[in-house]
């Protein structure tokens, strides 16, 4: 049976932070009771069409989908679970913050089948927190981080962030340090990025030009030293048992996020909610992104049998659809196809394998980018072995350089 990830937005947060581009917000109880309501019916509307598909991963993000009613968001599960083929070993991931989360939710996030937490500390300072944006601090995230513990979740994550505003590399390191005394069995390390459109973008985009011209900033650490904090995460992390498996992700073994490895190696997903992304049969979906059309629009669906061909176009229910809850949908052609799975690929420390490349299009990986692997291969930057083509350490340094040469 062919696999299905799901991802489920949840948009709503406290208070948005100050360096997040996400797409979120905070809204009151109605609001929220009647997005509620508009997910469902999209989820009940596409339980036709994925009826053959055995659900491997469920992923809620947001937004902070721990500040929804946990009432709600178990109803939500709940309908997945009774019109969807969820596998008994499905992993289920919910994001939470520090502070909002109560013993009895916690309780009914375990009692539902959710298996695994991603917890969005991102400092263990709180002066560095409060420049974020956030709404806690150190303290709040270790009551919610020790309540798991206590509920019996065994499948936690930590966000943290590098190259924040005013921080020192001594600074960062005792914030992981920190962190890795807990022993999640998951830690994602993030380094900042100003994006357009955030108070951080105002407030730091001069200092942003500078930074990755390697010139002297005045907020932001310099370009030298956001580089020494990515090195020292890697070596610190390995040396407390911790495998980077990719970009920014690190685990123990057996307890890598199977969810974003989906993402990585272009299995199948559908999003379901505002400005949800989907890619299934190699078409791209994504959802509207304005609240009120997205309602109005998935409370006007209905539960129809769609086509499931693995190489259709698109039929016209899927046409209906898009009309009426999507912004976008692209037919990804071959070429398309293969640009993905190579730069979504490397970013993963395994790299690709030869053999479902050419399983995925019938063609030998050499066979199209001879040229560009014999390149990087010859500066230093990739390895072809075991059937692997993977980023060496010099080139996991110049992913984004690697990565463009197969686009």
């Amino acid at each position: 049976m062919k696999e299905l990830e799901l991802y489920i937005h949840i948009p709503f947060c406290i208070r948005k932070c100050e360096y997040c581009d996400f797409l979120s917000f905070p809204a009151n109880a109605k609001t929220q009771k009647e997005y509620v309501d508009a997910l469902i019916k999209e989820i009940l509307y596409y339980a036709p069409k994925f009826k053959n598909r055995k659900v491997v991963t469920i992923f809620f993000g947001g937004g902070t989908p721990s500040w929804l009613d946990y009432k709600l968001l178990v109803s939500i599960l709940d309908t997945i679970k009774a019109n969807y083929d969820v596998a008994d070993d499905a992993e289920i991931t919910l994001e939470a913050n520090p502070g909002t989360v109560v013993k009895s939710a916690m309780e009914s996030y375990k009692k539902a089948g959710i298996n695994r937490l991603s917890i969005g500390l991102q400092s263990t300072k709180d002066n560095e927190l409060k420049i974020l944006g956030r709404v806690h601090n150190y303290e709040q995230f270790l009551k919610i981080y020790h309540l798991a513990r206590k509920v019996g979740f065994d499948n936690i994550n930590i966000d943290l962030m590098s190259g924040l505003p005013y921080q020192k590399i001594d600074d960062f390191m005792k914030s992981l340090n920190e962190v890795i005394r807990l022993k999640p069995e998951h830690l994602s390390v993030y380094t900042l990025i100003i994006e357009k459109g955030t108070p951080f973008y105002d407030k730091y985009k001069f200092d942003d030009v500078k930074q990755h011209a390697g010139m002297v900033t005045e907020a932001l650490p310099s370009e030298d030293d956001v580089y020494t904090m990515y090195k020292l995460t890697q070596q610190t992390l390995k040396n407390a048992g911790y495998m980077q498996y990719e970009t920014s992700n690190f685990a123990k073994k057996g307890l890598e996020c199977r969810h974003n490895i989906g993402y990585w190696q272009r299995k199948d997903y559908l999003g379901l909610g505002l400005g949800a992304a989907s890619l299934v049969d190699n078409v791209r979906y994504s959802n509207k992104r304005d609240i009120y059309d997205y309602v109005t629009s998935a409370n006007k669906i209905q539960k129809v049998e769609l086509s499931s061909e693995s190489d259709r176009q698109l039929t016209d229910n899927e046409l209906d659809l898009y009309n009426n809850l999507h912004d976008t949908v692209q037919i990804l052609s071959k070429q398309e196809q293969m640009e993905e799975f190579m730069f979504l690929g490397l970013r993963m420390n395994q790299g690709i394998s030869r053999s479902d490349f050419e399983e995925n299009f019938n063609l030998p990986i050499e066979g199209v980018y001879k040229k560009q692997i014999d390149k990087l291969k010859q500066e230093g930057l990739l390895e072809v072995k075991h059937g692997q083509v993977y980023l060496t350490d010099k080139g996991s340094d110049l992913a984004n350089y690697c990565m463009a040469q197969f686009v």
